[in-house]
């Protein structure tokens, strides 16, 4: 994420003052005309699925299998299926917009360094902010495709008068490949091979030959496999709403598809902050000056099929915990003052002060 640097002297504005420009105009983050204003963050969790799509397409010789190969239970029509290969959960961080706050420029204070994501969301003060890990997506290889089969049949077998000649030759030839192949494994073969890799060689030879006329009796599976991702972004608990419906026909579904198996989300606030202390409304409208950071709760995120959970996990959440105010008097002019929170929580990583040389 690209980070902005903004040199400013760090002073909070009043909170009456902030409220009363935000009916005026909506604050925007980063650098206005009187000095800046940043966000905390709040937690949101990205729920990503890996879904393998395979596709049965029934082979040439497939009514044969059983009749020349002994392969039994061997479809005749084609046929798509879908299953979930995995499902992992994690931790982003978004901008929360009721965590808005303004910073002044004051020449009383000493400048600072002020580091923003690129959504406004405070991340650093005087130092460099924390980098965040990168997720690793699903990216597809493809495959090469198998040759094609008439491209291993002899003359015999592509002048035969039937389908069913030509299945028998086939299946004669298949066997004869396999036979080799045990030859070769055993040392056994009249013209073994000179060295290692050029019984390697031959071995991957047969076994592609085997492959592709099997192929033939045993129909072929195509795989495709694909991700999808989506993005919860939770204020309270939940207690079981759909995430999304998925069928082993119809692959993912939409939550309101009844065509599909639900799959649900749940949310719990595991209550690890005590609530903030009421604020006295003697000094509710006390100008006060510093650095607003989140002091985060903790919630539990699960999916679930409706019978056990597939994974559950806890992270952070700044929306389930509370706001703490860093005096003012850490961002004088007396030392310079490190201070840099967690890109995901918005809670203070680490705090430091140096006194100037």
């Amino acid at each position: 994420m690209i980070m902005r640097r903004i040199n400013l002297f760090v002073f909070l504005l009043l909170s009456t003052l902030l409220s009363a420009q935000t009916a005026l105009s909506p604050y925007q983050p980063g650098v206005t005309s009187e000095g800046a204003v940043y966000f905390l963050p709040k937690t949101a969790v990205n729920v990503t699925l890996l879904v393998e799509k395979s596709s049965y397409q029934p082979g040439e010789f497939s009514r044969y299998a059983e009749r020349f190969l002994r392969m039994r239970d061997v479809s005749l029509e084609p046929s798509v299926s879908y299953r979930i290969v995995s499902i992992v959960q994690h931790p982003v961080a978004i901008a929360d917009t009721a965590k808005r706050y303004a910073v002044k420029f004051d020449p009383k204070t000493a400048a600072s360094n002020v580091r923003l994501s690129d959504d406004g969301v405070l991340l650093a003060i005087n130092t460099e902010p924390i980098e965040k890990a990168n997720v690793q997506h699903f990216v597809s290889a493809p495959r090469a495709p198998l040759p094609a089969p008439r491209s291993f049949m002899s003359e015999e077998i592509l002048s035969a008068g039937s389908t069913a000649k030509m299945a028998e030759l086939t299946a004669q030839d298949i066997y004869e490949i396999r036979e080799s192949r045990n030859l070769l494994v055993r040392g056994q073969a009249d013209n073994m091979p000179k060295d290692g890799e050029q019984l390697r060689l031959m071995l991957s030879q047969l076994d592609l030959q085997n492959q592709v006329l099997t192929s033939l009796f045993a129909g072929t599976v195509s795989k495709d496999t694909a991700e999808y991702t989506f993005t919860i972004v939770p204020d309270a608990d939940i207690q079981r709403d759909v995430l999304f419906r998925f069928s082993q026909k119809l692959g993912l579904l939409d939550n309101d598809d009844l065509a599909g198996t639900p799959y649900y989300i749940i949310v719990k606030d595991l209550k690890t902050v005590p609530p903030a202390e009421p604020v006295d409304p003697k000094k509710k409208n006390k100008q006060v000056s510093g650095i607003y950071v989140n002091i985060p709760g903790k919630m539990r995120v699960s999916v679930s099929d409706g019978l056990q959970d597939l994974v559950t996990e806890d992270f952070p959440a700044g929306q389930f915990g509370h706001v703490e105010l860093l005096s003012g008097a850490l961002f004088n002019k007396r030392y310079t003052t490190h201070l840099t929170l967690h890109p995901i929580s918005g809670a203070v990583e680490q705090l430091d002060a140096e006194l100037p040389k």
